[in-house]
């Protein structure tokens, strides 16, 4: 083993096996690149035990030392993690110093105050906390939190003026807000939890609660006691599986990178079949080709045969993709968003349709920075061939029986 490498295993192989934020440096003591993890040692070792793109290349063989910060949680070092590198601006992390495309959580300046997910470029209209640098992990995060600490999500004009609580209240999301259930006072001190939160003051807000919970019980009012021990028991018990499997560094290797292409196959609604292809980086993975016979419809509905396929898929312990590729439009990508929204889940949706004459390209959607036009169309390409395919083996079969 060279001294290089002998060196570097000695950086990571005494690290802890918790969460928290590493924070590599170079011989002079710069810090290259912050970063989170659910596992500090097994994600700082994969730098250097695996292959990367020539970025993370670059990177490793200028890491002298790395520094670490332990949290409880990986949603805790997520937050420390995006005000670090607010900090610290860290060259592998900020790829331009004015790039305002990354994700910030934002407290609005009103009576009610709401908590949005924000664009760096957008227009400031209350406290922010980030940049986020994954936009995946910033909006499971913004979930999270919002189950800690629910919050309004109406603007001014709409707060109490709802004749029946929204869908949001429900669910345990809203505080009410829309009903004008939560004064002023309670709501407040949520937000003012939520800020010490977001400035990694997590233990203040625990010490905080349990002295009202003890005075709201001695006090006889048993349903603020129990409300607040449930909040404690979730801030002391947060669920961040999710972040935990989005913890990947930036410059992920595209080759690594899984696309799912969809496309439905029908002549008038009848013998309608869906399909999944599956690329990583450029390459088709056959192996992983998903087939599915249309059960819900017998009338031509490319949105809701499209709409069916991703829901079956997702109801499968598949490996998960880095984006979903559809086949359409407008209307197959805005239902694509809204259906993984509902079920939970965080995957960046992409359509490709032709253009008028069909003799174009129309992306709906932004390009990820590790696949280009090129791949996606040919992925697309593929899903339809498959699809046609498909599909007249299926109306083959349909004819032969008859």
């Amino acid at each position: 083993m060279s001294v290089m490498k002998r060196n570097q295993t000695s950086i990571y192989s005494r690290l802890p096996e918790t969460p928290g934020v590493y924070i590599m440096k170079d011989s002079k003591g710069g810090i290259l690149y912050i970063g989170k993890a659910g596992n500090l040692k097994r994600r700082v070792s994969s730098y250097f035990t695996r292959p990367h793109d020539v970025r993370i290349e670059k990177l490793v063989s200028k890491i002298r030392d790395i520094a670490i910060r332990k949290t409880d949680t990986t949603l805790e070092a997520l937050i420390l993690e995006s005000s670090l590198i607010k900090h610290h601006e860290p060259p592998f992390n900020i790829k331009e110093k004015d790039d305002k495309s990354f994700l910030y959580i934002e407290i609005t300046e009103e009576t009610y105050p709401r908590v949005r997910l924000v664009r760096g470029k957008d227009k400031e209209e209350g406290k922010r906390f980030g940049p986020f640098t994954s936009a995946g992990s910033a909006r499971e995060a913004y979930k999270i939190l919002r189950r800690i600490f629910p919050w309004n999500i109406h603007p001014s004009e709409g707060v109490g003026k709802f004749k029946r609580p929204c869908f949001d209240y429900e669910v345990s999301l809203c505080p009410g807000t829309c009903v004008g259930l939560v004064g002023i006072g309670e709501y407040t001190k949520t937000i003012s939890r939520l800020e010490l939160f977001l400035s990694g003051r997590k233990k203040t807000i625990i010490r905080d609660l349990k002295k009202e919970m003890k005075e709201a019980s001695r006090a006889l009012e048993f349903e603020k006691a129990e409300k607040l021990k449930r909040q404690l028991f979730a801030l002391q018990h947060i669920q961040d599986v999710a972040l935990i499997y989005d913890d990947v560094p930036l410059f992920k290797d595209s080759s690594q990178k899984r696309i799912e292409g969809y496309d439905i196959s029908a002549i008038s609604g009848t013998s309608a079949v869906g399909v999944m292809v599956v690329f990583k980086g450029e390459k088709p993975e056959k192996s992983e080709y998903r087939k599915f016979i249309i059960r819900s419809f017998s009338h031509p509905d490319d949105v809701g045969m499209m709409l069916e396929v991703l829901e079956r898929r997702f109801r499968n312990a598949w490996t998960r993709p880095d984006l979903i590729l559809v086949d359409g439009g407008k209307g197959q990508v805005n239902g694509a968003k809204a259906l993984l929204k509902e079920m939970g889940i965080v995957i960046p949706v992409l359509g490709i349709a032709k253009g008028p004459k069909r003799k174009r390209n129309d992306f709906f959607g932004n390009i990820p920075g590790w696949t280009d036009s090129k791949t996606l169309i040919r992925a697309r390409d593929e899903a339809h061939r498959f699809a046609i395919t498909f599909h007249r083996k299926i109306r083959g079969a349909k004819l032969i029986g008859k």
